[in-house]
């Protein structure tokens, strides 16, 4: 049987999902619907089971995201060299490209499906019934596409105008041609494309083999081809990670798989899929999908709610008291909150946007700053110090480094600690510290199996995290 390689698209940054999905740290790499998994990893999890034959997934991203996904894709078996990184946002169709090319190259006969790493599915057997039926045409060369039955007319959708059934060879169920795409339309033609029965919205999902659409491609956007073609000749290992080449990718067109290649093809297909989908585009998107209390509302966290009526409410620290509100997102972080009109929430975007213009970093990372060896937050800070909490992976060190502006004091809270300070290696116990003077080369190592918690208290006149100049790194940054 033709094997199928799922590739994973996760770049993104969900600005929509303000203040929860930040730049740096984007929805798809959250447990935004389920506790135990973020939606990447719910995306390769729910292909367990599927009665197709699975290759090894690709997945692309952000070089920016690059540990983090990697992180996330341990329990996977997917390591670095299954990892491709985008210097820049170049859409989905080049994505789709950098990864085509790499499918054919270790199977020229391969299937792709390709797959948003922000999506949730409820359903997992008729979304597997869904797969068996596309691999059915697309080995027949059909560039396919998956259509959810429409639940209501939603304006935030791209849609698919069905066609007659194809005639396969061997059939399991009727797959339809596309005949023609439509991008989000206005409230009226929605409602006219539902009640048609002939419409299905477009969930940006799609089984093709590798071969034919890089042929589509060729054929219909050249310039994304042979851009792609030569980023990915030209891509190198850097850590493990496969980085495609900065300068050809740069000079890519940056367009959409539906453009490039869906609408102008002859060899598009639908299939139809009620597998409980969502694309967890906004506030909305988890309003619906949320659990909700008798009166409509989702509440998450320490929140209180009194004569309330189909609101969103989650509080990540505080205790959040709502009395007679109705129809509100209410979200709040460590350092922002958010209060919209649920009509409003597509305008969210626009509150990063300015917070972006203004340089503020609200816009792009949390209170917590994930890292490849670990994370940091900030506890406290004035003028003249700065105090964090800080968390050390097991086998994870910190660059070798010094600092020209500030002094720095490490108390050890839980697990062991390796300390180089000067010519000085030494290790740190739980309530041990140590003092690291200004100007010092230091690092610090967790040579321990359990991650490594400590206190660092910062003083010194500037105490900006572009103050540190790197000796040493394991993670390449300079």
């Amino acid at each position: 049987m033709t094997k199928l390689y799922p590739v994973v698209m996760a770049g993104g940054v969900g600005s929509r999902l303000w203040p929860l999905s930040r730049e740096l740290y984007p929805k798809q790499l959250l447990n935004l619907v389920s506790q135990q998994s973020t939606l990447l990893q719910s995306t390769l999890e729910r292909l367990q089971g599927a009665p197709v034959t699975i290759g090894d997934a690709w997945v692309i991203c952000n070089q920016d995201h690059r540990f983090l996904v990697a992180e996330q894709l341990r329990g996977f078996d997917i390591g670095p060299e299954r990892i491709l990184l985008e210097p820049f946002g170049r859409n989905t169709a080049p994505a789709i490209a950098l990864a085509a090319f790499k499918v054919i190259s270790e199977d020229p006969e391969g299937l792709m499906l390709v797959l948003a790493a922000d999506h949730d599915i409820r359903q997992t057997e008729p979304f597997h019934e869904a797969l068996e039926i596309a691999v059915s045409a697309a080995e027949e060369d059909w560039l396919v596409t998956f259509g959810i039955s429409p639940g209501y007319p939603e304006t935030g959708y791209g849609y698919i105008h069905r066609g007659e059934p194809l005639k396969l060879t061997s059939p399991i169920r009727s797959v339809s041609k596309v005949v023609q795409f439509t991008e989000k339309p206005d409230a009226t033609r929605a409602k006219q494309f539902v009640e048609s029965g002939d419409y299905l919205w477009n969930s940006g999902m799609f089984l093709m083999s590798a071969k034919r659409y890089l042929a589509e491609l060729k054929q219909h956007s050249p310039g994304i081809y042979e851009c792609c073609q030569r980023a990915v000749e030209k891509a190198k290992s850097v850590y493990g990670f496969i980085q495609v080449d900065a300068t050809e990718f740069e000079a890519c067109p940056n367009v959409s798989v539906d453009y490039a290649v869906m609408e102008p093809t002859q060899r598009a297909a639908v299939v139809e899929m009620d597998a409980g989908w969502s694309d967890v585009g906004s506030w909305n998107s988890l309003w619906e999908l949320g659990e909700k209390d008798e009166t409509g509302n989702v509440l998450l966290g320490d929140v209180k709610a009194v004569g309330c009526k189909n609101n969103f409410i989650r509080s990540d620290k505080h205790l959040v008291a709502a009395i007679g509100v109705e129809d509100l997102l209410i979200v709040d972080t460590p350092d922002a909150v958010l209060v919209a009109d649920k009509a409003h929430a597509q305008e969210i975007k626009t509150i990063v946007a300015e917070l972006n213009r203004e340089k503020r970093s609200e816009a792009l990372v949390h209170t917590r700053d994930f890292r490849p060896w670990g994370n940091y937050e900030t506890i406290d800070e004035a003028e003249r110090f700065k105090v964090k909490r800080i968390v050390v992976n097991p086998g994870a060190k910190l660059s070798l480094q010094r600092h020209h502006h500030r002094a720095e004091h490490w108390i050890v809270v839980t697990g062991t600690a390796e300390v180089k300070c000067g010519d000085k290696r030494f290790l740190l116990s739980e309530n041990e510290s140590t003092y690291i003077p200004l100007g010092e080369r230091h690092q610090l190592i967790n040579p321990g199996k359990i991650p490594l918690e400590m206190i660092e208290v910062q003083s010194g006149p500037y105490l900006g995290e572009d103050d540190i100049e790197r000796f040493e790194d394991a993670y390449g940054r300079s």
